[in-house]
């Protein structure tokens, strides 16, 4: 939990970065969004002329002692498995996805109810095979938090270590929207109704159903910190991926976030931390009806809004090229001078 990260705040860097852009061959503003991620990106990297390398998601999975009910999710548990070995098999939407866009894919068993030994392609973190019943008992242990932690973020020095400096996350996990819900309604002090959706595609009395299931877990516990709300309420994958984000922030890695579950992830990393945010890039606003209130809990808005709602990683994936071109225009865009072009007056 001893993360060191530090907020991107050098005046004198964000004026020469500015003024690069400002004097490109465009009016003032004209590139919109693209400025500003331009212009974090610099400031994350600490030049005016930043580079993405080696573009890495890594997609965690893990099961929901929860969803073994079936009363929160249409599609039974074992469905988390096999999605994991869709993703090796390369049949899923992030390796097409992934592979258009020349990013790098890991899957990571978090704590997946499945035996994947002598399967290749899959690293092995699993913490346990799913998560507690939290209607029963907390998720997981304290302990149990941070070792997924330690985990999260260990993955993700190996990644740098080999070049890396730009890093997003998916998951897959079935019931994960019932924990994101819960950990949403603790870290922004929003109603539980207002945190539930439809998941994986339930309809309205099966919403209002999982809406008052899970207003009764979450008035059987009263967290006293945000690491114990995550154990409570987490899953597996969900606290690997807060580890994960804390240590690409400490690093001075660009974090593309996901959807609903990896934002949920990254309020627990939010309320741990928050010069986490520094470093991070939205890449998309979810169907599911929480995710934009996260972002306005954030004070962040998202690059795209495609009506998606898979996970996995699938909106970073499908943002990125935006975030390739906000570099491509800052590092290599004429300005007035090189170009002989009559500038702003």
């Amino acid at each position: 939990m001893n993360f060191t990260i530090q907020a991107v705040l050098d005046k004198t860097l964000k004026e020469t970065i500015q003024s690069k852009i400002d004097n490109k061959t465009k009016p003032i503003g004209a590139l919109g969004t693209l400025e500003k991620i331009a212009l974090q990106i610099g400031m994350i990297q600490n030049t005016d002329q930043p580079s993405l390398q080696q573009p890495t998601i890594f997609v965690f999975a893990g099961d929901h002692g929860i969803a073994k009910k079936g009363e929160v999710n249409p599609y039974p548990q074992e469905v988390t498995a096999q999605m994991v070995y869709n993703f090796v098999n390369q049949g899923a939407a992030i390796n097409v996805f992934c592979k258009q866009h020349n990013i790098g894919l890991t899957i990571v068993d978090a704590g997946v109810n499945h035996n994947f030994e002598g399967i290749s392609g899959i690293i092995d973190a699993k913490i346990d095979y799913g998560t507690q019943n939290y209607q029963e008992q907390p998720a997981m242990t304290i302990a149990q938090c941070n070792k997924a932690i330690d985990q999260g973020a260990n993955l993700v020095v190996k990644t740098y270590q080999k070049g890396s400096n730009i890093i997003g996350f998916g998951e897959m996990g079935i019931g994960n929207t019932s924990s994101a819900s819960l950990l949403m309604s603790y870290y922004t002090n929003t109603p539980i109704t207002e945190c539930v959706g439809s998941g994986t595609g339930l309809d309205t009395e099966a919403i209002k159903t999982k809406q008052h299931i899970l207003s009764e877990v979450y008035q059987n516990y009263n967290p006293a910190s945000p690491l114990e709300a995550l154990a409570t309420y987490g899953g597996f994958e969900i606290a690997m991926i807060t580890g994960a984000i804390l240590k690409a922030a400490e690093l001075r890695m660009t974090i593309v976030i996901d959807g609903f579950i990896v934002t949920a992830a990254l309020l627990a990393a939010h309320a741990i931390n928050k010069n986490v945010l520094d470093y991070c890039i939205f890449a998309h606003t979810s169907e599911e009806q929480g995710h934009h209130k996260m972002h306005d809990f954030l004070g962040k808005k998202p690059l795209i809004n495609l009506g998606m709602r898979l996970g996995e990683g699938t909106g970073i994936a499908v943002a990125y090229p935006i975030i390739e071109s906000a570099v491509a225009f800052l590092n290599n865009m004429a300005s007035f001078e090189s170009a002989g072009v009559s500038g702003n007056k």
